[in-house]
């Protein structure tokens, strides 16, 4: 099980970098295949929506076949399939069909790693090992940065993403081989689906604010950064490579720092709250900042962002012992599906809305204020909901 952990990490890796590659590629698509801001908006968020809705067939498939032959398949074919498509595209479109693959390709590599913590590991330390599942995952948003930059500039880009879509096969095939799984709760049990979870009321004050927290983070880190950088601040290839950088960093400390809070404090509910508090006010900062200011104060302001962000594996830490035993699996899918579904909508929507802003006025500093406006906006109303939820620890 160790050495199927350690590849799990290592899926999880590239899971992370799937998500965040396309904000480092925008000027080498745009130049080679003509793609705007909205084609890489509406492509990132297609990867997020179909990551979200593979959750509840992978949420079955944990609790019926076990993450080992879920993971394999998926993470094989989708994986290695979408990243080549990529490789080979010829059109915006291409693009498109490719982050589908690879988001189906992606969606049960965490959550398989979590349905092992859920039934293997004691509950008093589920938070910790999700934090540090996504923390060392997050190398990935860091090798989609700075690295990436440097591969596309050495190699160009349709050969790096061939090398990628290799190594994803390397680490299905390795998956298959050392991956087991944990033992199976008794077949004369209750059985049961996601509809006996949507009827908790408990988790429907923690699914609004799983709906928006990682939205910011992930749209800003993944897309957005980009775009920013390269229209308000001129930034090259080089400079958003390390723009990025210095905000997955970030990420992956707000995932180990968020780990062990629960523990430290004795309460999930109020250190989530707060760190995304902080996290919408840095959204609004970002949107004050003057169309003069230094490309490091917005950097300095896109990390307090992205660590704050990071809450994701203490909401479902605070969420997961309200399920049933029997419905581990489809539990933490289903909180990865308003997860990553809620980045995958506002990646689509804020694409539009930057074109529609584009179209019908020129803000100071260009539109990205609105966008940042937008994103402290919708943090607050999770929050404003989520305030009302009930505190749960192990």
């Amino acid at each position: 099980m160790r050495m199927g952990l350690i590849f799990l990490v290592f899926g999880y890796v590239f899971s992370q970098f799937y998500r965040a590659f396309l904000a480092v590629l925008t000027p080498a698509l745009e130049a080679d295949l003509g793609t705007t801001s909205a084609d890489l908006s509406y492509a990132s968020g297609l990867w997020f929506i179909v990551f979200a809705v593979m959750q509840i067939p992978v949420g079955e498939a944990l609790d019926r076949v076990g993450p080992r032959l879920t993971t394999v398949v998926l993470f094989g074919l989708g994986g290695a399939g979408g990243a080549l498509v990529f490789a080979l595209a010829q059109t915006p479109a291409h693009i498109s069909y490719a982050m589908v693959l690879i988001g189906i390709g992606c969606s049960p590599v965490l959550m398989a790693s979590y349905y092992i913590f859920a039934k293997m590991y004691p509950p008093v330390v589920f938070s910790t090992l999700a934090g540090a599942m996504i923390g060392f995952g997050s190398l990935g948003n860091l090798a989609s940065s700075a690295p990436m930059a440097w591969a596309v500039d050495a190699f160009g880009w349709r050969e790096t993403m061939v090398a990628v879509a290799v190594a994803t096969l390397l680490i299905s095939i390795a998956l298959g081989v050392f991956m087991k799984d944990p033992p199976k709760t008794a077949s004369t049990g209750p059985r049961g689906s996601v509809l006996d979870l949507l009827k908790i009321k408990a988790l429907w004050f923690i699914f609004p604010l799983m709906f928006v927290n990682y939205a910011p983070a992930a749209g800003l880190r993944g897309l957005w950064v980009g775009p920013y950088g390269s229209d308000v601040f001129g930034a090259d290839t080089a400079l958003i490579g390390t723009m990025t950088l210095v905000m997955g960093l970030a990420m992956v400390a707000g995932n180990f720092a968020y780990g062990p809070m629960d523990r430290v404090f004795g309460t999930r509910k109020w250190v989530v709250f707060l760190g995304n508090a902080l996290g919408a006010i840095g959204c609004f900062a970002l949107s004050a900042l003057s169309p003069g200011a230094s490309v490091w104060t917005a950097t300095a302001l896109l990390a307090l962002v992205g660590m704050t962000g990071a809450s994701f594996p203490l909401l479902i830490a605070h969420a997961r012992p309200f399920f049933p035993e029997h419905l581990t699996g489809r539990g933490v899918t289903l909180l990865n599906l308003f997860g990553i579904g809620g980045v995958g909508v506002m990646q689509i929507v804020t694409g539009r809305m930057v074109d529609h802003w584009d179209s019908v006025a020129k803000f100071e500093g260009g539109t990205y204020p609105m966008l940042f406006w937008f994103y402290g906006i919708l943090i607050c109303c999770g929050l404003a909901i989520y305030a009302f939820s009930t505190d749960r620890t192990d």
